[in-house]
């Protein structure tokens, strides 16, 4: 996995981005570990013990080896998405930005009414600004930097808070909690972000609160990349059966 800047991560407990920092993550059964060298990967994958995660970017990853699969998850919802395909055997691109046979192979709506559906054709919707409740809380459950700045926060995920309670400075202004409820994300402490960002998710279900593992959304959009892969291997196993087939006719 290659980790990109931006947007911050804020549901870390829901992610492997602490690997980044040598904490050990174990997401759902499955360990991730640093990766800081390209010379490192080949050895790393043929393992199998973990998944790898680096800060190294795509154009140093795809000289290691050729890519049989890349999966744009970057979910930058208002960034022009480049042309994928290129780059691998097969592209799955999830989220706002992408057309199938423009910039992907498939393409996975992450929309909240739409989470998980896979297109063979056509666009992605664009981002429409709508947010899943929890609890009746939609998009007012995020805090977001309203300027540029480095974030500083001693408080952990998981942790009860309460509205107006402050949950870290960016720069030397205060970001409080909106309401009650359990702390879901928060960016790590000591990040420069930029303005306009999540900072910090609160949940308001306190006692069904859910702010490790991988949710319900996220499971589904899984689910999803796992059938473009089965669709993918079958539409592969066609065309050969049918390459075949042509040579074979007298």
């Amino acid at each position: 996995m290659s980790h990109d800047p931006l947007p911050p991560v804020i549901r870390r407990r829901m992610a492997f981005h602490d690997a980044l920092f040598d904490e050990p993550v174990t997401l759902a059964g499955v360990a991730a570990e640093r990766i800081d060298s390209g010379a490192e990967l080949p050895a790393f994958l043929s393992a199998r013990t973990a998944v790898a995660i680096t800060e190294l970017g795509l154009l140093d990853l795809i000289v290691v080896r050729k890519l049989d699969l890349l999966i744009d998850a970057r979910m930058q919802k208002h960034q022009i998405r480049p042309d994928l395909r290129h780059l691998a055997g097969f592209t799955i691109g999830l989220g706002p930005g992408f057309q199938v046979d423009r910039n992907c192979d498939f393409a996975i709506e992450t929309i909240p009414d739409k989470a998980g559906t896979i297109l063979r054709h056509g666009s992605t919707e664009p981002a429409d600004g709508t947010f899943r409740t929890l609890a009746g809380r939609g998009g007012e459950r995020f805090v977001y930097s309203s300027m540029p700045g480095r974030w500083h926060t001693a408080i952990d995920i998981g942790s009860r808070v309460f509205r107006n309670y402050i949950i870290g400075y960016l720069g030397n202004t205060p970001v409080q909690a909106p309401f009650d409820g359990i702390l879901r994300g928060v960016v790590r402490d000591g990040t420069e972000v930029p303005s306009g960002v999540k900072l910090l998710e609160v949940d308001p279900r306190v006692r069904g609160a859910v702010w490790t593992g991988i949710d319900d959304r996220a499971y589904g959009i899984a689910i999803a990349v796992e059938k473009a892969l089965d669709l993918h291997r079958e539409t592969r196993v066609a065309a050969i059966r049918s390459r075949k087939s042509a040579m074979t006719e007298p």
